[in-house]
This record gives structure tokens, sequence and C-alpha cells, in this order.
């Protein structure tokens, strides 16, 4: 094992939810990924994937156990530096991929360079096309999302996921929604970006088949890590 810190550590992790009745959905999750990893997270509807992924993406916090992100204890920051830390550190894709149907392709992927910069700048036109480009997209980019398929909806997406050069990506069954062949031609552009760009990624997939074509896999069981 090297020594190294892990880009994203769990020890112990619980979360619960609820006053009066406290329902327990995580119950004490140990988990590492390293910098530049492929998972595949796995588990039945209900085993508490959800959870565990909106406390990875820094949009919850754990009721006990320790969150890491790049060394940084997620317990020692308060809110604003936290939505600091997620922005500088981590990208999204969904199974929806919840593109803005009012702005263009180029448009939507330059939302978290805006959200981050506060403006729009040339520059960042520039690296948005940049990513359509690494997409295949580049002759699309000043189409409207309704104009596109649903695979090149999810390529938009993973555009705006990789344009600010994430080091970790959490990506939520980002093929769930597309056939098979649509979903091989995705599931590659990640590998891509994971393997050119060092891009770790996390991704959630009920598609055993998929899985299996990562570094590893983590399986999710009633809100343990099995094995």
């Amino acid at each position: 094992m090297s020594d190294a810190v892990p880009l994203l550590q769990l020890k112990g992790v619980v979360k619960d939810y609820g006053r009066d009745v406290v329902t327990r959905v995580l119950h004490g999750v140990d988990l590492e990924l390293q910098t530049g990893e492929f998972v595949a997270l796995v588990g039945r509807s209900g085993s508490g994937k959800s959870t565990l992924l909106n406390l990875l993406g820094l949009l919850d916090r754990p009721t006990a156990g320790e969150l890491s992100l790049q060394g940084r204890r997620i317990a020692d920051l308060d809110d604003f530096e936290l939505t600091s830390l997620r922005g500088r550190t981590l990208g999204f894709i969904f199974q929806f991929h919840h593109l803005i149907m009012a702005l263009s392709a180029r448009e939507n992927v330059m939302m978290p360079l805006v959200a981050r910069g506060g403006w729009v700048r040339a520059a960042m036109r520039e690296q948005a096309l940049a990513a359509l480009s690494d997409v295949g997209l580049a002759d699309r980019a000043d189409d409207s999302p309704r104009r596109l398929s649903g695979g090149q909806q999810q390529r938009v997406a993973i555009a705006r996921a990789l344009v600010t050069s994430p080091p970790l990506v959490l990506a939520d069954e980002p093929t769930g929604n597309l056939d098979s062949t649509t979903a091989d031609e995705v599931f590659a552009l990640m590998r891509r970006a994971n393997r050119d760009q060092g891009v770790a990624f996390l991704m959630v997939t009920h598609d055993r088949e998929l899985a299996a074509r990562c570094d590893r896999i983590v399986e999710l069981v009633d809100g343990r890590i099995a094995g």
C-alpha cells in the first residue's frame, strides 16, 4: 500500500436520520480511494449508496466517524470552506444529466467555471469548448441540449464534470439511462479521462459488467462495506 495520503478516506462513518425515531443508514463505513483510481460502487436499492454519495459529495455531513478529502478533515471545515473544497476537487455526473435546456451545450459546461469564478470570461468559453472537444462535441457547442441525443447530452454532462480538472468525479449511474452501445461509449470517455488526465472516478452502477471493468469493486450491503 502506498504511503501517499488517500484522495478520499472514510473511517467509521455513521449516518443517522431522524430525532425522535433514529434510523441508521450507514454503519461504520471504512473506505479509501487513491489518486487516479477508477472504482465501482455497487449495492442493492436501499443499501445506502445514495446516502454515501451525498457524504462523499460534501452535500451532507456524517453523524459520526471521519471523512477526509485530499487530507482535509470535513469536520474541521465550515460551510463556506466546504463549498469551496467541493468546487475545487469534485465533479459530478448523474443518471439524468440535469442540463439546462435554455442554455447551449457550451454554456452548460461553463457553469462550474462561472460558479467558481463569479462572472463569465473569454477563457471560460475556451475551456468549455476544449472540454466539449474532448468528448467529441465541439461542433455542437452552440446547440441546445434539446437538439442532442441522450448519449450526446450525457457527453455534455461529462464535459461539465471535467471542465475544472477535478481530482475526483462522482458518477451516479451515469450509463443507467442509456442503451448498451451508448453506455459503452460513455464509460470509455470516463475511462479515457481517468487514464489521460489522472482523474479518479467513483461510479455507482447496477451494471455488473461495467463494474468488472473498473479497477476494483466496493459493495455496500445494508449500510456496510462487504468483504
